[in-house]
């Protein structure tokens, strides 16, 4: 049986190209892998290791972070924007799967004819269905589905991640304007205890037991102590209007009821297994989904050095006669096989291929990176957590000691056994003991959301993440 000529044509094409392409070097996928510890340097031994889970958020103990999370995660701008690009990787992966299917064209048209001396008019009418399809034998329209599937997956995982960081920002925002709150209520308690000094002054004042420099220094520190509280109170207006942008409200007339960190728990994390990040980190797993796309596109431009082969159809029919168109006499059909290829593009495609290739060797290193990055944020916070958890303790026994010094300064100042200046020195230590243990737990507050966002949140595969 003899064979058609445009099969010697794509037997010519094929081999020919065939051979230019494999002058080039093995593009095996290279392997992003790396050398994960074992365990972190600080992990809570007596806890079984697990991570976080989806609504982590719920282990602050506070009902009113939790509803300001959830309205959050609905109103926020970022998120929103960040849904928008995932349907936009959506219509593109509906985009590049087109060219899978065939395309179907409709040509119709009718022709009246009149004449302009003797006889009579005459009505024509044609139509035509034409059908192409591109034969994706190199796999070229099947890998330019597969990069737009994989670029849709790295835009849900970024959504995710930005999921992620709004989240966290509300929780240490909410958890900032408690703090604030807890400074103030530190910084009106230390003015009354100036003022109580400076009311006994003047009680020893009147009994000439105190001297008019004693006054005016002690005057001066209840100064001191009150300009404190108008800048705690512009920090706690900022933090609110930070709040409120986050959740997607106009800062005028914002506010929480929370009334200080006392209504906070301090949660416990077991942090897992390090391995456990690679699928827990949405941004990880967004790099590994632009590493799927980018060994797709290195399909694509490696197809691209292939011909394209066409298949056409068309089928119509033409008729004086409207009503018989399409009977069998006037049916007209077409069919047919095109190949199109270039000769010379002076490297064009070759380069191009070349550049798909090192542009996924960038991402593999961009991957590496994305997975040190992420195991340094853990183990930074896990370190953090334990050292702010020590200084607390320390501070807090400090503040104990501070007050009870003030309190045995005063009163051996009122029997007449002690300086004013050490009671103002006690005083002043209390302030600035209490100031410090406010930060000190706000930091270890922090630090814990830090180590939630660090492991990756609550996210899981199996969630709805266009909801």
């Amino acid at each position: 049986m003899r064979k058609h000529p445009i099969y010697s044509i794509i037997t010519i094409a094929v081999l020919t190209l065939t051979a230019c392409a494999g002058q080039h070097g093995d593009q095996s996928d290279v392997n992003p892998g790396i050398d994960m510890p074992a365990s972190w340097s600080q992990s809570n031994t007596n806890t079984a290791a697990a991570m976080p889970d989806a609504q982590w958020w719920k282990r602050f103990g506070s009902d009113e972070l939790s509803k300001l999370v959830v309205e959050g995660q609905q109103n926020s701008f970022e998120i929103a924007a960040a849904v928008s690009r995932v349907r936009e990787a959506q219509l593109q992966a509906r985009i590049a799967g087109a060219p899978l299917l065939p395309e179907v064209d409709v040509n119709a048209g009718v022709n009246r004819q009149l004449p302009l001396a003797a006889g009579a008019a005459t009505t024509s009418a044609n139509g035509l269905l034409q059908i192409s399809y591109e034969a994706d034998f190199w796999g070229k329209n099947r890998a330019s589905l597969s990069s737009a599937e994989a670029s849709l997956r790295a835009s849900i995982y970024d959504k995710e991640t930005v999921n992620l960081t709004v989240t966290a920002g509300i929780v240490s925002t909410y958890l900032q304007v408690l703090s604030l709150r807890d400074r103030l209520v530190v910084a009106r308690k230390n003015v009354d205890n100036a003022e109580h000094v400076l009311t006994l002054l003047q009680s020893q004042s009147r009994a000439g037991a105190a001297s008019s420099l004693d006054l005016a220094r002690q005057r001066s520190i209840v100064a001191d102590q009150r300009a404190e509280i108008p800048s705690l109170q512009q920090q706690e207006h900022d933090a609110l209007a930070a709040l409120a942008i986050l959740l997607g409200h106009s800062p005028q007339n914002f506010n929480v009821a929370g009334k200080g960190l006392a209504e906070i728990e301090m949660p416990e994390i077991a942090p897992g297994l390090p391995s456990e990040l690679l699928s827990r980190r949405p941004d990880i797993q967004r790099v590994e989904a632009q590493l799927a796309a980018a060994n797709a596109n290195i399909d694509v431009a490696r197809a691209s050095l292939f011909p394209s082969i066409y298949l056409t159809g068309a089928a119509g029919g033409q008729s004086n006669a409207l009503l018989s168109l399409f009977n069998g006499p006037n049916l007209l059909a077409n069919f047919g096989t095109s190949l199109v290829g270039t000769i010379f593009d002076g490297g064009s495609r070759r380069n191009a291929r070349d550049l798909a290739i090192e542009q996924k060797q960038e991402l593999v290193q961009v991957y590496r990176e994305t997975v040190i990055k992420a195991l340094y944020e853990v183990d930074q916070s896990l370190n953090l957590i334990q050292s702010i958890k020590e200084r607390y303790d320390l501070k807090n026994t400090q503040v104990e000691q501070a007050g009870y010094a003030f309190n045995l300064s005063e009163i051996r100042y009122r029997a007449g056994a002690e300086e004013l200046m050490t009671v103002i020195d006690t005083e002043r230590s209390l302030s600035d003991a209490q100031n410090q243990l406010g930060q000190i737990k706000l930091d270890r507050l922090k630090a814990t959301v830090a180590l939630y966002k660090a492991l990756g949140g609550g996210w899981h595969e199996s969630r709805d993440l266009l909801h």
